[in-house]
């Protein structure tokens, strides 16, 4: 699937996405509880983020799976 070079930034920006959407949803809550409404823009992190970065990850350990069934069939020849 993917190489290792690509690996580890795929792993940065889904943890980066995940921590910005986490800080926008807690915005959002602060906003709500104060009485006013979020920006668009932060309710949009909010909502689309964590399962943006949920799905990257999901990627990144099915290939995890992927390349260590591969090299377990390698050593096993």
């Amino acid at each position: 699937m993917t190489s290792l070079r690509y690996r580890r930034p795929l792993m940065v920006l889904a943890a980066v996405i995940a921590v910005l959407s986490l800080v926008a949803v807690g915005t959002v809550m602060a906003l709500a509880f104060a009485g006013s409404a979020a920006p668009t823009w932060i309710t949009y992190a909010a909502l689309y983020g964590l399962p943006v970065a949920f799905i990257l990850m999901l990627l990144l350990v099915l290939d995890g799976v992927a390349a260590r069934r591969r090299s377990g069939r390698a050593g096993q020849r």
